[in-house]
């Protein structure tokens, strides 16, 4: 197993590996050796090549990653400054893209990378609370972001992509910052 090793601001020269673990976290075969994949749930792409460069340009997000030993990455999770783009919003940031190669899960990196992503949107974005939605259904996943002081809001929102329209997402927030 890879030791906790710091994480650090991705850059268009990660696409391709990042791309790749986004997909191994998520989706088919190889998500299904860890416990936090979607794999049973929806089948398609979890983001294109595309939109992941789309992520890494916008100047309201931030995505970590977690090298490996190697050229790989071991973890990665995205920020979003929720207040850049909507005013009530202001002081809310969204953390998403919360991924761990599947054979190294539960091993203390998600949490790690959790923690990195919370202090970086009170750094960059002045955030006071993160925010993230989770597929209703993941009652596993649910119940490792209460364990991590996240609450349920009573909110919840539709899939956002068509291919899980039979998808709901949970509304989950966590006061951070100096006063969380």
């Amino acid at each position: 197993m890879n030791a906790i090793r710091p994480s650090r601001l991705a850059t268009t020269d990660d696409l391709p590996a990042l791309k790749a673990l986004v997909e191994k976290a998520y989706r088919g075969d190889t998500a299904r050796s860890g416990w936090t994949h979607e794999a049973d749930l929806l089948e398609d792409e979890r983001i294109s090549a595309e939109d992941l460069a789309g992520v890494l340009a916008d100047p309201a997000m931030r995505v970590l990653v977690m090298p490996t030993d190697g050229a790989g990455l071991l973890a990665t999770v995205s920020i979003t400054d929720l207040g850049a783009t909507c005013a009530p919003d202001k002081g809310i940031a969204y953390l998403g893209m919360l991924g761990v190669d599947p054979e190294q899960q539960a091993g203390g990196v998600g949490r790690a990378m959790i923690a990195a992503a919370e202090a970086l949107a009170v750094q960059d974005f002045g955030a006071h609370t993160m925010r993230m939605t989770v597929i209703s259904r993941r009652v596993e996943l649910i119940a490792y972001y209460l364990r991590r002081g996240y609450v349920d809001t009573g909110k919840t929102s539709p899939f956002p992509y068509a291919s899980g329209a039979h998808l709901s997402m949970v509304v989950l927030e966590k006061p951070i910052g100096p006063q969380g």
